[in-house]
């Protein structure tokens, strides 16, 4: 299964870096939770890496809808991009969101 293939689907994020939380490497901040879907395997031999956006307080778990992925076209390395179910998001705003680590790679934003 394809990180796209997860676009219109509820998933259940566990959240490893939670908002306001520094990079363990980089040493930025993390303006939004960010964390990955337990038991899905991504290409880079991960677990399936999610943004949550949408939600203003830390959290360790999240259970939303994929609305978008952010496909890296220099990596194999795709991200979800998980909201509270009903919320939408413009790609602009999943762009500015996402920006403090996309920043570093060449991207684009997949919708269904």
């Amino acid at each position: 299964m394809s990180a796209a293939d997860y676009i219109g689907r509820l998933v259940e994020v566990e959240i490893d870096r939670p908002l306001g939380s520094s990079h363990p490497d980089h040493g930025f901040r993390y303006p939004v939770n960010y964390g990955f879907v337990p038991g899905v395997p991504a290409p880079d031999g991960d677990e399936l890496d999610a943004y949550v956006l949408g939600v203003a307080e830390p959290r360790e778990r999240f259970t939303g809808r994929c609305i978008a992925v952010v496909h890296r076209l220099d990596e194999d390395d795709d991200k979800l991009v998980v909201v509270p179910d009903g919320v939408e998001i413009s790609d602009a705003e999943v762009t500015r969101l996402t920006q403090f680590q996309e920043r570093f790679f060449t991207s684009t934003i997949l919708r269904s």
